[in-house]
């Protein structure tokens, strides 16, 4: 989904936020809820599942691929191991969403595991593991489709996905990892509408949502699932973070997420930028500190993506309270990394130039600040920053 809000820069608020911290998640998987046909329900494949998830969440891309493949081997034909190579790809797609080079594998993994799928369902129209994977991999590359802005194919692939969601979730009520496709689908089908009116032109093809259901069924696959109880945890943080605006809930669950996954450089920005946008720069400062920190020493997964959504908040946080050459200095960074070979998205050039800009005019250096606004204008718009560098160069920015 759109990250919207980027540029809304909060009041620095530095209170000191009360250091709860989520407690960690019970050790059982539920296996009476597993339907008798499922390879899920699998001893096997429960614990080499799970482990290699673990790998995957800690960014150990390599372990993970080793355990999915004995589960494909223990599998055959079946979709279970072309999905589990899908998320590792996924997952290698979320630590840098401007790089499209591994779309195709990832959609080469989904289409595979859909193909199998039709072939169990040609085969046995109940099928109810190829009615899972069928409606997890249209939900996966519907998820990627709408990242890429590409709005029409991501609503054919929810209306294909929701019929399998339904299905498996009515076939197997009291197991909330199959809860977890229909609640997020409930909860998007809900406020999509409401915040990208472009979508209201293709969504009326899908049916109704439900905001509430899908929060609670989502909640329930946290605390009770066994596969998937980290993407429902990072659709909470979302759902919470940009939505909702309920910060609180937001920090509850993306604590959740690296207390699990402490080694996950997307959950450790995440953390970050909850606390930035809730106004606790002092917190977030801290968080983007460690992960620039560890993007240095070249650590699995802190790669130059996530070095640039730190020093990126880096900047903004030192012009919140007014130490500009600070700033500058972070400002600095991001433009090189921003500025790296093979970046087809500039949204943060765009967005160091702008930041820039005001920073410049606030050192009262206004030939240096128009000059940075103006190269704004030159470039694609992103979250409004032309709007921002045309009022500058009206008005300089006065902190």
């Amino acid at each position: 989904m759109v990250l919207g809000g980027l540029l809304a820069l909060p009041a620095p608020a530095m209170q000191t936020e009360a250091a709860s911290v989520p407690p960690s998640p019970p050790d059982t998987t539920a296996a009476q809820n597993w339907p008798a046909s499922s390879v899920l329900g699998d001893p096997f494949v429960q614990r080499a599942g799970k482990q290699g998830l673990q790998h995957l969440y800690n960014m150990e891309f390599d372990k993970a691929r080793a355990l999915f493949e004995q589960i494909d081997r223990r599998y055959p034909n079946h979709p279970v191991g072309p999905f589990l190579e899908g998320l590792n790809i996924w997952w290698t797609l979320m630590l840098d969403l401007t790089d499209t080079s591994h779309d195709p594998a990832f959609f080469d993994a989904m289409n595979e595991v859909i193909e199998r799928c039709n072939a169990l369902l040609d085969e046995n129209p109940e099928h109810f593991d190829a009615t899972f994977f069928k409606g997890a991999a249209l939900g996966f590359r519907g998820r990627l489709r709408s990242n890429r802005d590409n709005w029409f194919k991501a609503a054919l692939d929810g209306k294909n996905a929701i019929g399998h969601v339904r299905d498996v979730a009515q076939r197997a009520p009291n197991n909330p990892d199959y809860g977890f496709g229909k609640g997020m689908y409930d909860y998007y089908a809900a406020i999509i509408p409401e915040q990208y009116p472009v979508s209201k032109a293709i969504m009326w093809m899908l049916p109704d949502g439900n905001k509430e259901r899908g929060i609670r069924l989502l909640r329930r696959t946290v605390e009770e699932g066994w596969y998937v109880q980290t993407e429902a945890a990072y659709f909470l943080t979302q759902v919470y973070y940009l939505y909702e605006h309920d910060f609180e809930k937001a920090r509850y669950y993306v604590r959740w997420l690296r207390q699990q996954h402490p080694n996950n450089p997307f959950f450790h920005n995440f953390e970050g930028r909850v606390y930035a946008r809730w106004g606790y720069w002092a917190s977030a400062r801290k968080v983007f500190k460690e992960v620039v920190d560890r993007c240095e020493a070249g650590e699995p997964g802190y790669n130059a993506h996530m070095a640039e959504i730190a020093h990126y908040y880096l900047a903004r946080e030192r012009l919140a309270v007014r130490e500009y050459e600070e700033a500058l200095v972070h400002l600095a960074h991001l433009e090189g990394l921003a500025s790296r070979e093979g970046v087809d998205d500039n949204r943060f050039r765009v967005l160091g130039y702008l930041y820039q800009g005001m920073v410049y005019d606030a050192l009262g250096k206004r030939d240096m600040a128009v000059n940075r606004y103006r190269m704004v204008l030159n470039m694609n718009d992103v979250y409004d920053a032309h709007a921002k560098a045309e009022r500058y160069l009206d008005e300089p920015y006065d902190g």
